[in-house]
Order: C-alpha cells, then structure tokens, then sequence
C-alpha cells in the first residue's frame, strides 16, 4: 500500500472513531458533522469527501475491520490451518489504531453506556447491517480463496464468514453486558468464541 493510500486510510479511520467518540458523549443529534471534521483535524467538506452521513461514518469502523478481517486472513501463511489463521486475522484487524490510542482511556462504564445507547439509532442500525452484508462477502472470498470454493457457488465459504461475523457481535455485545470487564477484553471474548466455533459448538 501507497503512502497517499495510507494516509487516506488514517484519515477515514479518525473520522470514523471522532464520530464515535462525540456521538457516544453527547448523543446522535447533538454532533454535526463540523464537530466530527474538527475533533479530527480535517474540514467538513473533507468528511464529506470520506462519507454520506454521521451514521455511515460511525458504522464505518465496524465495517473496515471486518474488511480487515479478508485481507489480514489473505496474508496468513497457506499452510497454516483454516481457523487458526482466521483466528489471527480477527486479532490483528481488532488491533486498536492510532486514532483510538492516542486519546485518554474513556470512563468504562459512561462509555459502554453510550455505545448502547448509540446503536439504537435507526440510521446508524441501517449502515451497520448494510456493512456487515458487504463486509461477509469479503471474508467469504477470502475463505473460498484459502479453500479453493466458489463463494458463490459453495455454501461453506458464507458459513464461516457468517459466523465470524456472529463471533464478534456476540463477543463485543458480552463485552458490554458485562460492564467491560477488564478480566475479559473483548480479543479475549473473540478468541474464545472463534474456539467454540472451530470445535463445532459442542454442549458444555
């Protein structure tokens, strides 16, 4: 990847995590799309440039990292078993960025009370259903590539693709329940859910 691109990447990213951020202190309508561009360093109209609306921004970071999820699975070695490498994948795309370690560690529990307070938004549910859908397409290519199917012809591909994404909406939405329990972080939650998924969810 280019410089130009990176940094194009960088910007998205900090555009996505400002809306984040603003949208779970202060609420969905009391954030323009001007304190978005300021809390990240760039005018509006290169928010603009980047996104339609405040809800395709916030669920942008969900959608990239589940993009992520395709290319990181793409550069595991081939030999390396299926979910292994699905497992590291997912780690490595979950690896907080710049844009989010740059900024104080927010109250754990003012936090997580904001983000369930943010995807009840209507809008913003829209694009994030919309992401995921685009986002499973990704990762079934991906596996088909690693598994010499067809993501369109053969079913096991979108399976597992579906059930990564499954993964980590159950591992986040654990997360939350559980007030951020910092004794299970949610890469802790994934790999744990990843295991049960790769030895075929056997009864406890």
């Amino acid at each position: 990847m280019g410089l130009r691109e990176t940094k194009k990447q960088a910007t998205r990213a900090a555009l996505s995590w400002a809306a984040i951020r603003l949208i779970v202190e202060r609420g969905y309508d009391r954030v323009l799309v001007e304190d978005i561009a300021a809390a990240a360093g760039v005018s509006p109209r290169t928010f603009n440039n980047y996104f339609a609306s405040k809800a395709e921004a916030v669920a942008a970071r969900h959608r990239d990292r589940c993009f992520a999820v395709a290319d990181a699975l793409r550069e595991r070695p081939a030999d390396e078993p299926l979910w292994d490498a699905i497992t590291q994948a997912v780690l490595t795309a979950f690896t907080p960025g710049p844009e989010v370690t740059a900024h104080p560690e927010p109250d754990m529990e003012l936090w997580l009370a904001g983000i369930r307070e943010m995807v009840t938004v209507p809008a913003i549910q829209a694009e994030i259903l919309r992401g995921s859908d685009d986002a499973a397409r990704a990762i079934g290519a991906a596996v088909a590539e690693r598994t010499g199917l067809d993501v369109d012809r053969d079913l096991y591909p979108k399976l597992v693709a579906a059930a990564v994404l499954a993964a980590n909406n159950v591992a986040v939405r654990q997360f939350q329940s559980s007030g951020g329990d910092r004794w299970h972080t949610v890469p802790e939650l994934l790999t744990e859910a990843l295991r049960q998924l790769r030895a075929g969810l056997p009864q406890p």
